[in-house]
């Protein structure tokens, strides 16, 4: 089979660089599970590298042209390989309850999506790492205080330790996309429970930011809280400069006044 025609509407773009590819791979640790996830392997470019490590390697891809290349060139990925989307796939029919890491060169197009969907298997991944547009991952690594550090930022590294490592070229690709990409590395905290709801913690992060401009006092009004609760000095900042540590702090407060 000739190679695969990346697809415009699946938002691909072939890595077409075999270091990059090898770097990212090694971005991995290996702790704490023995089984790899990788998101649209494409012609596998990334894919060659983690089958050489001592874990074992899965594939989910949606495009199906891919797939049938996957199936022809990587023998070792028989039995392995998950046609499906990765956004509406039950994992669990592959992983049950065992715990995995997730890799990929992400499309552009549903990175978020992809990073909101991990977070809710959170307790299945202890690690995280792979390739987005160069502003997503910077985004997802950001700390408080600059307007890149949002919704994504907060609700990450509440359960990750996140790491920008490296930038790469729009050049590298096929086709070339107009944006440089950056690598990142989410790292499971060893204590990843909250100590609060965690869906009120996701409605707080999530509502105040909607409203970014305003003060917490404001951004949160929607959320009906008591006048006595409103008077705390943490209501007069604005939600990008709150750290991760202060919203948990104010989900924690917000709980206990009866939301």
């Amino acid at each position: 089979m000739e190679k695969v025609k990346a697809k415009k509407h699946l938002g691909q773009h072939f890595l077409n660089d075999e270091s990059i590819a090898k770097d990212i791979a090694d971005t991995l640790t290996l702790k704490g599970y023995d089984k790899i996830l990788e998101i649209g392997p494409g012609m596998g470019v990334l894919t060659k590298y983690l089958l050489d490590k001592p874990t074992t390697t899965y594939v989910i891809e949606i495009d199906t042209e891919s797939v049938t290349y996957l199936e022809e060139h990587y023998p070792k990925l028989e039995g392995k390989i998950i046609s499906k989307d990765f956004l509406r796939y039950n994992i669990k029919e592959i992983f049950g309850e065992e715990p995995f890491a997730i890799i990929g060169n992400f499309p552009y197009n549903i990175s978020t999506q992809i990073v909101f969907r991990a977070l809710e298997l959170r307790a299945q991944i202890p690690e995280f790492a792979g390739m987005f547009q160069k502003e997503v991952a910077q985004r997802i690594c950001e700390k408080k205080g600059s307007k890149a550090y949002g919704i994504l930022s907060v609700l990450v590294q509440a359960f990750y330790h996140a790491e920008y490592l490296f930038t790469v070229s729009e050049h590298v690709f096929i086709p070339p996309p107009k944006v440089k990409s950056g690598v990142l590395r989410l790292t499971r905290k060893e204590n990843y429970h909250l100590p609060c709801s965690e869906k009120l913690f996701f409605t707080v992060v999530k509502t105040a930011f909607q409203q970014r401009r305003k003060t917490m006092r404001n951004s949160l009004k929607s959320l009906n809280l008591s006048d006595s609760l409103r008077e705390d000095t943490i209501f007069d900042l604005r939600p990008e400069q709150l750290n991760v540590e202060q919203f948990i702090e104010l989900t924690t407060k917000i709980q206990a006044d009866g939301v």
